[in-house]
């Protein structure tokens, strides 16, 4: 188990990369009116695999939505059991996670987030936002992480799950490594177009 320094410097950064690479797929199969489309990925300059952006787009989307629920749980947000489309406190964990809680800043002792301060930096409806954040918890828990009578990615969420994917970096940046005086990990994508051309 890697120990806290070494879960900030090397974990949780690339876990926000992989949630880069989610926002990316996502972004494009809303361009794609989520139609695949025809893939080609060569390897050293040689065309090595042809088939459909499905194999791209569907592991990194279901890899990203359990990486956002994972950062979303470290900083203290789960699913309401009441309500999925909203969200809640996390409540205690286990003995061998890390949370927030677990690290310290200048001011001391790192907090949870609230649903509030989760929502706040979103320029739309905040309704909107939390919706999308539990979105991505909910469909880890009941679509990928157990088999249940729920869908595996349903990609009517799509656009909650883009707001999501660009929201959660954002959110570990500002209140896990700001607030800890330190600079955020460099968690965008090099080389890509943010319009996802």
């Amino acid at each position: 188990m890697p120990t806290k320094d070494e879960y900030a410097a090397q974990v949780i950064p690339y876990r926000m990369k992989a949630v880069a690479v989610f926002n990316l797929s996502a972004r494009y199969l809303i361009r794609w009116n989520r139609q695949p489309q025809k893939l080609e990925i060569y390897f050293d300059g040689q065309l090595c695999i042809r088939g459909l952006s499905t194999a791209f787009t569907n592991p990194t989307i279901e890899a990203g939505v359990i990486h956002c629920r994972a950062l979303l749980e470290f900083l203290g947000l789960r699913c309401d059991k009441r309500d999925p489309s909203r969200l809640a406190e996390r409540r205690g964990k286990q003995d061998d996670d890390y949370v927030i809680e677990d690290f310290a800043g200048p001011n001391g002792s790192l907090s949870k987030i609230t649903v509030a301060q989760a929502v706040a930096p979103y320029a739309g409806p905040k309704e909107h936002a939390e919706r999308a954040l539990a979105a991505v918890i909910h469909t880890a828990n009941k679509g990928i992480a157990h088999i249940t009578s729920g869908h595996i990615v349903d990609l009517g969420n799509l656009e909650l799950f883009e707001i999501a994917s660009r929201g959660v970096p954002t959110l570990i940046a500002n209140h896990f490594y700001v607030a800890r005086g330190i600079a955020p990990p460099d968690w965008q994508l090099a080389g890509v177009a943010r319009d996802a051309n």
